[in-house]
């Protein structure tokens, strides 16, 4: 890879982004005007290898040139230059707190009708809808603190193998609502739920106990064995795609006790097998301090 073009929604990360891949050796540029990326790839070719990896951020701080996206990819495809698109995002409401916290303007208000944070997030969400399916990366934030998304950046650009997958292992609560996006979702309420026992329900996927009673279960047992097939079955297929990402989300009614066990036996799997792998669990990065 030559050049990694990082945008994505205001509020998302793309700065601390910008700072990690600057540690990384990539000559970094924020806030590009997205007519002029072509116009850096030039010069990336007349340095005759003094830049080696360029990693640029342009978004819809851009104004309406962001609309010339597409056409100057296409310029990158007609250089022969060697392109990947990091696309990050965040819930709305996470977003939504990040400005109200740095007490920073979403670039979009006060233009076009737009007067509040609701009205800026939707109408951005919707103008990057199309370089978002085009993107090789996407990284939702929104559970993500600091050093995990430097943890998660290293991995990407600094793996050995470009044949590896990296694995994102995520647990959630369907009453907290769905997760945005991910590869595949595993609801795993059929098994019994430890909430319904006394001296359990105040604890978590993580501690032995609860794991140990979800694990009596024939059904339990049954279904893992299941899962551990159909996902050594799929990561060759995904390995000879080329996919570089795999986000696997684990769901219960609550999110804090099965698919937190599910998700962490799983992240112990790819583990051991020598993928490269993070586990975050939605539910516990809540508000839940007894946790």
């Amino acid at each position: 890879m030559e050049m990694l073009i990082i945008t994505g929604l205001s509020g998302s990360g793309k700065t601390r982004a910008i700072n990690v891949l600057e540690d990384m050796d990539f000559f970094c540029v924020d806030n590009l005007p997205t007519k002029l990326i072509s116009k850096f790839a030039e010069i990336k070719r007349a340095s005759r290898g003094w830049l080696k990896k360029i990693a640029i951020v342009t978004d819809i701080r851009g104004g309406w040139m962001f609309s010339s996206i597409f056409n100057e990819l296409k310029i990158l495809d007609e250089f022969g230059i060697n392109y990947k698109i990091l696309f990050l995002d965040a819930k709305d409401e996470t977003l939504k707190n990040r400005f109200n916290e740095t007490r920073r303007k979403h670039p979009l208000i006060g233009l076009d009708g737009c007067f509040s944070i609701e009205e800026a997030i939707e109408k951005e969400r919707k103008a990057l809808e199309k370089i978002k399916e085009r993107a090789d990366f996407i990284i939702d934030t929104t559970i993500f603190s600091s050093s995990q998304l430097k943890e998660h950046l290293c991995e990407i650009f600094l793996k050995e193998s470009k044949q590896s997958v990296i694995v994102d292992i995520i647990s959630f609560g369907f009453k907290h609502g769905d997760i945005s996006r991910a590869d595949l979702v595993f609801d795993v309420r059929c098994v019994p739920n430890p909430y319904y026992v006394e001296n359990l329900k105040n604890k978590t996927g993580k501690d032995e106990d609860v794991k140990k009673y979800i694990m009596s279960f024939s059904e339990t047992l049954n279904l893992i064995k299941k899962l551990e097939d159909l996902l050594a079955f799929l990561m060759p297929l995904y390995v000879k795609e080329g996919k570089n990402q795999l986000t696997i989300a684990f769901g219960c009614t609550g999110g804090i006790h099965r698919s937190v066990m599910f998700a962490e036996h799983f992240f112990n799997i790819f583990k051991k097998k020598g993928n490269k792998v993070n586990v975050n669990h939605r539910e516990l990065s809540r508000n839940y301090n007894k946790f």
